[in-house]
């Protein structure tokens, strides 16, 4: 009887499936395909073991990009309109924008000088996506990255460009030069990458170049995750965030002073907190910009948020590197219904 219920039941939903020959589509059903998996760890995420029985592990990303965005000076055909003070700027085709040009600069000037001097001062650790272009404009941040011991230098591409229609043969070139870029000026390596505005081929070029430990072109999860995507062996990866992120105070309806960024990564880390001591900890990445949160205002509320987390001795301040290894360490899938 059981058999025979089954069979009616199949018969059934391949009868609903030829009916609906305008809407159907191979991937219907299918909860992995393409590189998506809308389902993950589900309900039951993985106690990761944070060091120390730390309950949030807590990244804080420094972006520099200034000196390598979009501008006539660099190449491109077109001006920066992306994440600065004048919100919904447009690109300006065959023209300079002055005003875009001297927004970012203040990034490169001032900006990271003052979040180098906070965030030293109160000993966070951190990582810095660092675009290779604009690393090799100035070499006094090169040496100020070096010389800070606990700072991870990794990748966000040679450009801070839009990848998305970017031809795979120069996306690989841009992949390899800012590597080299990477060891002429720090002296060494990136072991992360965040191409930050990628295409579904960049994933693949960053495993094919073969020395980065993982890459966050993610916000899929609250904890790091692997995929077998990409070749026989697991490619770990570390999600960032776009709302945990001084980005918005660049888009409309954002946070409008640093009092409310501080307050909204609070509750965040709050929340995160919560659950890790009630048996599920759970990673939270703190995104900042020089252009943006650089100016003091800003920096203020970063700097409340700061002193917040480092309060909380469950919480585990890391760079994204030391992370990874972490994951390597206690959570490398031995088959892949461990990822």
């Amino acid at each position: 009887m059981a058999s025979t219920e089954k069979t009616s039941t199949s018969s059934k939903k391949s009868s609903a499936d030829e009916t609906y020959t305008l809407s159907s589509h191979p991937n219907d059903g299918k909860a992995q395909y393409g590189g998506r998996d809308v389902v993950g760890y589900g309900s039951k995420p993985p106690n990761p073991r944070w060091p120390n029985n730390a309950k949030l592990a807590l990244n804080f990303v420094l972006n520099y990009e200034e000196g390598g965005e979009n501008c006539l000076l660099h190449g491109d055909n077109e001006s920066e309109k992306l994440l600065s003070e004048i919100v919904g700027a447009a690109a300006i085709e065959q023209q300079r924008h002055a005003n875009m040009e001297s927004l970012y600069d203040y990034g490169s000037r001032a900006g990271f000088w003052r979040l180098h001097h906070l965030l030293t001062t109160k000993k966070i650790p951190c990582t810095v996506f660092a675009v290779g272009m604009a690393l090799e404009r100035n070499p006094d941040v090169c040496t100020a990255m070096k010389e800070t011991s606990n700072w991870e230098i990794a990748s966000h591409g040679y450009r801070w460009w839009d990848y998305q229609n970017v031809n795979e043969d120069v996306e690989r070139e841009h992949i390899e030069r800012t590597v080299e870029i990477h060891k002429k000026c720090l002296g060494v390596r990136p072991v992360g990458m965040y191409q930050g505005k990628p295409n579904i081929n960049t994933r693949k070029l960053v495993v094919e170049e073969g020395g980065f430990l993982y890459d966050s072109d993610s916000y899929a999860d609250d904890l790091p995750y692997w995929t077998f995507d990409y070749g026989p062996k697991p490619h770990l990866i570390i999600p960032y965030t776009l709302s945990e992120n001084d980005m918005r105070f660049a888009i409309p309806n954002g946070f409008s002073h640093g009092g409310e960024f501080s307050k909204y990564l609070k509750d965040s880390l709050d929340y995160l907190l919560a659950e890790g001591r009630n048996g599920a900890p759970k990673m939270m990445t703190v995104g900042l910009h020089c252009r943006l949160v650089g100016r003091p205002g800003r920096a203020a509320g970063l700097a409340e948020f700061i002193d917040y987390a480092k309060s909380k001795r469950d919480v585990w301040i890391a760079r994204r590197d030391e992370i990874a290894k972490h994951w390597y360490e206690h959570h490398y899938p031995e088959d892949r219904s461990c990822v």
